[in-house]
């Protein structure tokens, strides 16, 4: 019989708020009170997330705009280098953590984003890169066992995990049409992909798709029935009333 996870629709939001969730659906399933997650979800306003215990950054990045809305910065729950989330969507599944160390988690994981983005006609692959990343201040300037790329070498979705007693938190960034000028902006490095998967008008019209792609995949991959249910008023005071602030000093 087929386990059955939760699929929450896809939320637009501050980074703040999607931290919040990502964390909450952690300590839910850690405690023992939330089934397993897949949800997808934006960035509004535009942001940086940290790495949870990432503890250098540019004084700059505190007063960064753009299209005239200030950016935020946001710590994750998860380990990793920065990552601008602009034109891109993100994942995010939380699971039991199993016996697998954390690089089986992420291959076991991965799978169900390289099978989807295969049946969108895009062949994905693992990054090589094993050392020097913990130096470079973007996740998306270099690629390792943990990230995906594409035939011409471009990363096209960065990872990064919590690992609990009885939960995983894996979330991670897919580039869609992200703004090569503000990444340059930012990271002072050219931006690590050769082309935008789509432009940035049909952004929101392929974002449905993908998610189809993906959830179909998922369900493959780890043999689940999905039940969409949305977050209900008294799940949304929970997630809201609680701290989930991760301090930038």
């Amino acid at each position: 019989m087929r386990e059955t996870w939760r699929f929450l629709p896809l939320l637009q939001a501050s980074g703040t708020v999607q931290m919040a969730i990502d964390t909450w659906l952690f300590n839910q399933y850690e405690n023992g009170q939330h089934p397993p997650t897949l949800r997808f979800y934006t960035w509004s306003p535009p942001a940086l997330s940290l790495g949870y215990l990432q503890k250098k950054w540019p004084e700059h990045w505190h007063h960064l705009s753009y299209q005239g809305q200030s950016l935020d910065l946001v710590r994750r729950p998860t380990g990793g280098r920065t990552v601008l989330h602009q034109g891109d969507l993100t994942y995010a599944i939380i699971t039991s953590v199993g016996a697998k160390k954390s690089w089986g988690i992420y291959e076991e994981i991965c799978e169900f984003l390289i099978q989807g983005w295969k049946t969108l006609g895009i062949e994905l692959q693992y990054g090589s890169n094993v050392r020097g990343y913990i130096h470079n201040p973007s996740c998306f300037n270099t690629a390792t066992a943990a990230d995906l790329v594409t035939a011409d070498g471009s990363k096209l979705i960065g990872s990064a995990q919590r690992k609990g007693k009885k939960a995983i938190l894996q979330h991670g960034s897919m580039i869609l049409s992200t703004d090569k000028r503000l990444f340059q902006d930012i990271f002072n490095q050219a931006a690590p992909w050769t082309t935008s998967l789509c432009h940035p008008q049909e952004h929101e019209n392929l974002i449905p798709t993908i998610i189809d792609a993906l959830t179909e995949a998922a369900k493959q991959c780890f043999d689940i029935e999905l039940i969409t249910q949305p977050f209900s008023e008294a799940e949304w005071q929970d997630i809201l009333n609680q701290s989930f602030s991760f301090p930038l000093s």
